[in-house]
């Protein structure tokens, strides 16, 4: 009976030896881009207020209850506050959105008003929630 002895098995360094190179060279040609950047002769301009950029405002929200009263963002309102809000609101921000929601119980006519004002106000994105059916959620499209 002959015994043999195993071989351990031997680990090969070399191809993580390549990558930590390639690594080094990416690395180094990268800092040299951004060091030739910085050497470009170009006098930036300089503002006195550094403040940060205003994210995009939400989307507000009209709510048009069965009795024909009107809330913008739980404020109660008729229809030419609600203008004159939107109006206003789209001079801070030209591309404010507007999200209708009115009762299913009431008439149509004082969504449409309110359509309307959105309209007068010169607002261009809008959208009206609706609860699909069976699935419970509201949505706007």
């Amino acid at each position: 009976m002959k015994i043999t002895q195993e071989e351990l098995p031997a680990l090969n360094m070399t191809p993580m030896i390549d990558i930590v190179f390639l690594l080094i060279i990416f690395f180094m040609v990268g800092t040299k881009f951004t060091e030739l950047e910085r050497k470009i002769a170009l006098d930036v301009p300089r503002i006195n207020d550094a403040g940060p950029l205003a994210p995009a405002p939400t989307k507000r929200v009209i709510n048009v209850h069965r009795d024909g009263r009107i809330e913008l963002d739980g404020t109660t309102l008729d229809l030419q506050q609600l203008t004159a809000q939107l109006a206003a609101a789209r001079q801070e921000y030209a591309d404010v959105g507007v999200v209708v929601r009115g009762d299913a119980q009431g008439t149509f006519q004082h969504v449409a008003e309110v359509l309307g004002a959105c309209r007068r106000a010169g607002i261009s994105e809008l959208g009206i929630t609706v609860r699909v059916a069976g699935g419970g959620a509201s949505q706007y499209r």
